[in-house]
């Protein structure tokens, strides 16, 4: 079940990615650029064990400079997507002192359209439907409501943060 929630949030990650800031006006072009999922933002008092342990592996894979879910918007409107949530591999250390998280060397890579009115991000998913989420970038950090995403592990909340390289 772990491994499913892990795969789930990854994988809408890819999918899903987006940007706007509220505070400043922004342009369509504000979204172009590589990003890297970094953290995962939950209410650590009423997230749910599988959030909590989504967010424990994501903190240590980035803590360790792995990034499994990158996404790249060119100016030609193409999206690229590279996830390497299918491959990640939980174990425990030898010692039995806690887990081991290898950084995944495979990837799957999607390729896409975007379209971005430097609020609401519209992308074609894997199931060929236009998919459309409201996005806050500020900065080189872009946020997206896991919930808004329709993620079934995320009753409680959560916001999935990208960093702009």
């Amino acid at each position: 079940m772990l491994r499913k929630f892990v795969l789930t949030v990854i994988t809408a990650a890819v999918m899903f990615s987006c940007s706007s800031d509220k505070e400043d006006a922004q342009n369509a072009s504000d979204i172009i650029g590589t990003w890297d999922l970094t953290a995962l933002q939950i209410d650590e008092n009423n997230a749910t064990t599988d959030e909590q342990f989504g967010k424990e592996i994501l903190d240590f894979l980035t803590a360790e400079q792995c990034y499994v879910v990158t996404l790249t918007f060119n100016e030609d409107s193409s999206l690229v997507a590279e996830n390497s949530g299918s491959y990640i591999e939980i174990n425990v250390n030898p010692d039995g002192s806690g887990l081991d998280i290898p950084c995944p060397v495979e990837s799957d890579t999607d390729i896409s359209t975007y379209t971005f009115d430097g609020e609401r991000l519209s992308f074609i998913d894997q199931n060929l439907e236009t998919v459309t989420v409201t996005v806050q970038i500020s900065g080189n950090t872009m946020t997206i409501s896991a919930v808004e995403l329709g993620l079934d592990s995320f009753d409680t909340g959560g916001q999935l943060v990208f960093t702009r390289r």
